[in-house]
């Protein structure tokens, strides 16, 4: 257990590292017709869910600039045919840059909304929650985001902006676990074979509490 706490703990520091969210812009395209299922849904329902489907819902009273940005990125299409590049074990899935490296984004960053930095953001990473990654700047948050797969993932509260959470389809963002690894040259085995990508995410109705939520459709990436 020890060995397996360093191995997350490592993980989360590359986190900080320079390899997140230095630069790059542009987007994906998408390849396939889907994320339609979203229209028609009556506001404050369950999202009729189809094959690799996922949503997240956005909770702007912890980090309304976040979730601003990541609901105009949304509707730009910019996640369409974005991979998830990294992949970790027990830790989270990360994905939202255009070059597929880590080190893209889009063209703007927003303030780190975050305790330490000077935020009062009650939401917690555990498992399921959707958050911001950056660089060591704290402020140089863009559009690469990760979803927690673990409750012991609260060790990066006060440090990372956490704004959604993945509340229909988890099973799908589990299934990139089953997907093949190569070691990334952080020494993770994180980086997958068969590429995770994202066909569309459009915005969907809100839920009942008014949240907006955003409906992923995945590409096949279990073949």
């Amino acid at each position: 257990m020890k060995l397996k706490k360093k191995a997350i703990l490592a993980a989360a520091a590359v986190l900080l590292g320079s390899t997140l969210m230095l630069a790059g812009c542009g987007t994906g395209s998408s390849t396939a017709a889907g994320g339609s299922t979203a229209e028609g849904q009556a506001a404050g329902t369950e999202i009729t869910l189809e094959k690799n489907q996922f949503v997240v819902t956005l909770y702007p009273q912890y980090a309304p600039i976040t979730c601003e940005n990541f609901e105009s990125l949304v509707k730009d299409k910019f996640y369409d045919g974005i991979i998830f590049h990294r992949v970790v074990d027990d830790f989270m899935a990360q994905g939202g840059d255009p070059t597929g490296t880590g080190m893209g984004g889009s063209s703007k960053t927003i303030k780190g909304e975050f305790k330490s930095n000077g935020v009062d953001n009650q939401l917690s990473h555990t498992r399921g929650i959707v958050s911001m990654a950056r660089s060591q700047d704290p402020d140089s948050a863009s559009s690469q985001f990760f979803i927690c797969y673990s409750d012991s993932d609260t060790f990066l509260d006060g440090n990372y902006a956490a704004f959604g959470e993945v509340t229909q389809g988890m099973e799908v963002v589990d299934d990139f676990l089953k997907v093949d690894r190569d070691f990334n040259s952080s020494g993770e085995k994180a980086s997958p074979k068969t590429p995770i990508t994202i066909d569309t995410a459009v915005m969907a109705a809100d839920d009942k509490d008014g949240n907006h939520r955003v409906l992923f459709t995945m590409q096949d990436f279990l073949k």
